[in-house]
């Protein structure tokens, strides 16, 4: 894939993205509090706003404050910055896998704006379940990384098996 198409393709999706997810979390921020739950669809889906200081699932959220921040705001900077060179220049990648790594950057570019914004923290405020077999708290930044990393996962086997029949 050419230079020019990986980046409209990349600025076409880092747009859609990363717009819809901090529209969505400022509406969430706007008409959802932390203490009262809207529950849609029989329950299945909860939406209540959360402020999570760790990463997936709330994990490091319980880290010294220093390294929390410079972990979650200047290391996946640094992880996101590696990853949009190698989106641009990676001779190797398949259109589907440029795809896949674009959403994971613009997932974690997502969160790491809130982190940026509100001091650290990343607004979740979607929960899906049934009953008491529930998902944590998330937000369309995550959706967004779980879609990218299961492109890559379900397009791992098809480039594998290419690479073995050259």
């Amino acid at each position: 894939m050419k230079l020019s198409k990986r980046i409209v393709l990349t600025v076409i999706v880092l747009i859609s993205c990363v717009g819809c997810d901090q529209v969505t979390k400022s509406v969430a921020q706007s008409f959802l509090s932390e203490t009262e739950v809207w529950s849609f669809c029989g329950d299945v889906v909860r939406l209540q706003v959360a402020h999570n200081h760790g990463a997936f699932l709330g994990l490091g959220s319980s880290f010294p404050e220093n390294l929390r921040d410079g972990l979650f705001s200047l290391g996946v900077a640094g992880m996101l910055v590696f990853l949009l060179g190698y989106i641009l220049f990676s001779k190797s990648a398949s259109p589907s896998s440029i795809l896949a790594y674009t959403l994971l950057l613009a997932g974690g570019l997502g969160n790491l704006i809130d982190r940026l914004i509100y001091g650290g923290y990343v607004v979740d405020f979607i929960n899906i379940g049934i009953g008491p077999i529930r998902t944590g708290v998330f937000n369309l930044a995550d959706v967004v990384v779980v879609v990218g990393a299961l492109l890559l996962i379900t397009g791992m086997p098809r480039a594998n098996k290419r690479l073995s029949e050259r």
